[in-house]
């Protein structure tokens, strides 16, 4: 059975917010308007598609906003949405307005709860990864992450220069929860004494070994 065409899609924004997100919310709002399709914003992710907090979106409604940080649409983690009571509320918000589809930029959460959304009411969705722990398979780099990773290099090249400074050991703790993208590249990059990331069970024994190590080829330099 042929699928009718789309004409009306709901975008929203939900979880963390990332550096980024404004831009994807232009470029859903721009392209569904070429395509003469009607778009909606929700307010606070699926908080708002409960409270049906729905607002017509045209290409002026995203003017002066691709380089603004967050989200204009602001953005929530909703406990009700993962009960299928809030779910209900959220599709028959969908259905008094005539959504055919929704688009839910964010990350890991954001895109189980679309899944869901999509298997129990049948809704068309498209997810669009903005998450700046690079932890959503199937891109090369999450909305958000580029961003993230030079943040803490900058970050991290301020530390290093009062650590040399004062013979210190700085730990730095780096955003990614579960992925440790941010904190391998962003290590590598700032020249970091030893990285510990989540995907890898670390000594901490090991660890000492190399400041060890460290401190005896700073004091007995190679000649």
């Amino acid at each position: 059975m042929k699928e009718s065409a789309v004409k009306k899609i709901a975008v929203l924004t939900s979880g963390g917010d990332s550096p980024g997100m404004n831009a994807a919310l232009r470029a859903v709002v721009r392209t569904a308007n070429y395509y003469n399709i009607e778009c909606y914003g929700v307010r606070e992710g699926y908080n708002g598609l409960i409270n049906d907090d729905f607002l017509r979106m045209g290409a002026r409604s995203v003017k002066n906003i691709i380089n603004q940080g967050g989200t204009i649409l602001k953005s929530a983690r909703s406990a009700e949405f993962r009960t299928k009571e809030g779910r209900q509320k959220a599709y028959d918000n969908c259905v008094k307005l005539g959504i055919d589809g929704l688009v839910c930029i964010g990350g890991d959460g954001t895109f189980t709860g679309a899944k869901i959304f999509n298997e129990e009411f049948g809704i068309r969705v498209i997810g669009i990864p903005g998450t700046i722990d690079n932890d959503i398979f199937g891109t090369d780099n999450t909305i958000g992450y580029d961003t993230a990773l030079n943040t803490a290099m900058d970050a991290i090249d301020k530390i290093r220069d009062t650590a040399t400074s004062h013979n210190r050991v700085f730990f730095v703790e780096v955003m990614g929860r579960d992925a440790g993208f941010i904190a391998l590249n962003s290590g590598l990059a700032a020249g970091a004494l030893d990285i510990l990331i989540p995907e890898k069970k670390d000594s901490i024994d090991e660890l000492f070994v190399k400041f060890r190590n460290a401190e005896k080829q700073e004091n007995h330099p190679a000649s």
